[in-house]
């Protein structure tokens, strides 16, 4: 970092401030209230600790990373105005092919992928280690999700040289980064020297992390693709520090609370005590919100794994016919699926199991079901798995 350029306070907060050419100084800061967060930060190591203690077999952490990258494309995908479904966007990620002409926001998805796959899953435990984050690398992110998608303005992987505009009145007010290249290669310079220091590589992954995604934002280096670049960057940080599932995690989260995500920025750069609470603090509450969600998406799977079993012993003790027990095990498979006894015949997924029985068939077996408590009514009508049975609910006789 040049030191002409730059200074630092101290009042033992430290804020690096590079003074550019036609931006006046633009600080780097790590002043934030400690304490605020800190709850949410324990609350999540804790939990992520606990989780990582849990038998989690190798079919269900395939399908989590599966399904949680597929959850992070579309959220950070949807944040910059993509268009698509998340059920559009699954079918993109799920084709075998990447290749051929795609229409721009299809583009997205297939970049964002690749991107994720570079980026998101940690390697062993041998290889964690603190990210050393270079200008080379931040450009890669963008040229990968920028690819076949920039326009009149933006050459993928290179700083921009125009003004822009970020955010609008709705969502915290209107921000302008800097505006020509060359106060965007001084503070990129600047940006990396900084997050690379002895102190800030100090902090706390997550901490690092949010402070990687927040600056770059802050700094808006590229004529496209910045939003999904810096949220990329705290995803490769936290993930070659050992973290999997929530940082993919945190993407869709900020898309379910994206006014919040706005207004948490505008406040830490209009700040002039250059105080990143408010950023941090909607940070760590995405940790625990995703850890949360988490630990129940393992809880429920471990939970249906047992179910398989205590009907697999219902079966063997003759207490289940052979039928319902199949109807039990494919329903274990969409757990949240609702019956509705007078279409039971007509369902796809059922009717093979009452092609050859008569009307009265699957009446008799939802009753019988219902007598063993496997199945439950559903809010609405309908029948639902309970997915409690031999569980807690037995245990308090409810």
């Amino acid at each position: 970092m040049n030191d002409k350029n730059t200074d630092k306070s101290s009042d033992g907060n430290p804020v690096v401030k590079v003074q550019t050419f036609k931006s006046g100084k633009v600080s780097f800061t790590r002043v934030f209230d400690r304490e605020a967060i800190s709850n949410n930060y324990i609350l999540f190591e804790a939990l992520l600790l606990s989780l990582s203690q849990m038998p989690i077999l190798p079919a269900l952490a395939s399908r989590l990373d599966a399904e949680l990258v597929r959850r992070a494309i579309f959220g950070t995908a949807a944040i910059e105005g993509n268009p698509l479904s998340e059920e559009r966007v699954a079918e993109i990620i799920e084709e075998p092919s990447l290749n051929g002409l795609r229409e721009r926001a299809e583009q997205e998805i297939v970049n964002l992928k690749e991107a994720y796959r570079l980026h998101a899953v940690p390697g062993p435990a041998k290889d964690r280690e603190t990210l050393a984050v270079s200008e080379a690398f931040i450009r890669e992110i963008n040229a990968l999700v920028t690819r076949g998608v920039g326009g009149e303005f933006h050459a993928p992987g290179q700083y921009r040289d125009h003004p822009v505009e970020v955010g609008d009145l709705g969502h915290g007010g209107v921000y302008k980064p800097p505006k020509i290249r060359a106060d965007i290669e001084t503070l990129m310079a600047a940006f990396v020297d900084w997050l690379n220091s002895e102190e800030v590589r100090k902090e706390w992954p997550p901490v690092r992390a949010a402070l990687a995604h927040y600056h770059l934002a802050l700094i808006h280096p590229f004529g496209d693709g910045n939003g999904r670049t810096a949220r990329l960057l705290e995803v490769a940080i936290m993930a070659r520090a050992g973290y999997r599932y929530v940082p993919t995690m945190l993407s869709n989260y900020y898309y379910r609370n994206i006014d919040a995500y706005y207004v948490a920025f505008r406040e830490c750069e209009r700040s002039r005590e250059h105080d990143l609470t408010p950023f941090l603090r909607f940070f760590s509450e995405g940790l625990r919100e995703c850890v949360l969600d988490l630990q129940t998406t393992i809880n429920t799977h471990i939970r249906l794994l047992a179910l398989g079993d205590h009907y697999r012993t219902l079966r063997q003790k003759k207490v289940l016919g052979q039928r319902q027990h199949d109807l039990l095990m494919i329903l274990l498979q969409t757990p949240d699926k609702v019956l509705q006894p007078p279409a039971l015949r007509s369902d796809p997924l059922l009717a093979p199991l009452y092609r050859k029985t008569s009307e009265a068939t699957p009446r008799r077996d939802l009753k019988r079901l219902q007598e063993l408590r496997l199945l439950v009514p559903a809010d609405g009508g309908g029948l639902r798995l309970n997915q409690f049975t031999g569980f807690a609910a037995d245990f308090v006789g409810s």
